[in-house]
């Protein structure tokens, strides 16, 4: 497979991203201001929201935590979609909305310009061809460098392609994606279809929403600090994977294999997305100084082959339709 370059700053995508989604806006401001410098001091440098995250508190919180940081050094990212008001037309992907919401995350962050904006969604109720103008559009402007795309189809990332170049705009450059060891849907199409058009990767919920950190027994027994217990918490992946023994099941084996090679759940399972899609950059959404560390060490994970023995059995794939 071929590494897959986004010239944000002339190189490769970084192995790990901080994703603010359920995390710094929930946080403190002390103890969020400290996660991002962490994470600076670290070497992370792509860090990753969205409007909808917690209705730009999300955002207001990263540009607090990143004020002191010079801003070339950052890559910023963003995401348009979601409705942020009742208002009929403040959502989705029109020219319109795609226009106020991009000045709206400017303020919010306190920048003038994104990195990389990303639409959240397809929306098959506005023109692609309107969607793509918009996005080349604003990269003319200034106000944004690349445009990317979230949880498209392969054939609706092949159309966003072919359509920028009818139009003679810049494509989308990066797509993001769910994937982690029990989410491999994007295996089949997807991914081929990021290599093919030589886009970049991006990976959330690497975790499976905590699934894979050995902290989840069952339903019925949920950690009072996890994210299963958190009544804000958004969608029924975390009902439908606990209840399904089949998934949980896997989640144990994938726990015991991570406490066979003497290494943490978490950082095992960050370490398996970097592994099986090289070049790719996975989004880490660390609430405490100890996930973020854990994250941290999967990227000093070699791939022994003890390691490719554990897995030997699971190499063919699984999803598990969640």
């Amino acid at each position: 497979m071929n590494s897959r370059k986004l010239d944000l700053r002339h190189g490769p995508l970084p192995q790990l991203g901080f994703g603010s989604w359920l995390t710094l806006a929930r946080m403190s401001p002390l103890e969020a201001d400290s996660m991002v410098q962490r994470a600076l001091d670290a070497g992370i440098h792509l860090f990753d929201t969205a409007d909808i995250y917690d209705y730009g508190a999300a955002e207001l919180a990263l540009a607090r935590a990143l004020q002191h940081s010079p801003r070339a050094d950052i890559l910023l990212a963003s995401k348009v979609f979601f409705p942020m008001s009742d208002a009929p037309r403040d959502r989705g992907l029109s020219r319109e909305h795609i226009f106020r919401s991009i000045d709206q995350s400017l303020i919010r962050l306190n920048t003038d310009y994104l990195d990389l904006y990303q639409c959240h969604r397809f929306d098959p109720e506005t023109p692609l061809e309107e969607t793509v103008q918009a996005m080349g559009d604003l990269i003319k402007l200034g106000k944004i460098r690349h445009w990317g795309t979230s949880t498209f189809s392969a054939s609706q990332l092949q159309r966003a392609h072919d359509m920028a170049r009818s139009l003679g705009v810049a494509p989308p450059t990066t797509e993001q994606a769910r994937y982690n060891f029990l989410c491999r849907e994007v295996e089949a199409e997807v991914v081929p279809m990021a290599d093919a058009l030589k886009m970049g990767l991006l990976w959330w919920s690497p975790l499976a929403q905590g699934l894979l950190t050995g902290k989840y027994q069952n339903l019925e027994a949920l950690p009072a600090d996890s994210r299963a217990a958190d009544p804000q918490r958004v969608g029924d992946f975390l009902d439908r994977a606990l209840a399904n023994q089949e998934v949980m099941l896997a989640a144990h084996r994938f726990h015991d294999v991570a406490r066979s090679l003497g290494v943490p759940t978490a950082s095992l399972a960050l370490a398996w997305c970097l592994h099986q899609q090289p070049g790719s950059c996975v989004l880490i959404g660390a609430r405490t100084p100890a996930q973020l560390d854990e994250a941290l060490q999967a990227t000093t994970i070699s791939w022994t082959p003890d390691i490719r023995a554990a897995f030997a059995e699971w190499n063919s794939g699984q999803d598990f339709d969640l």
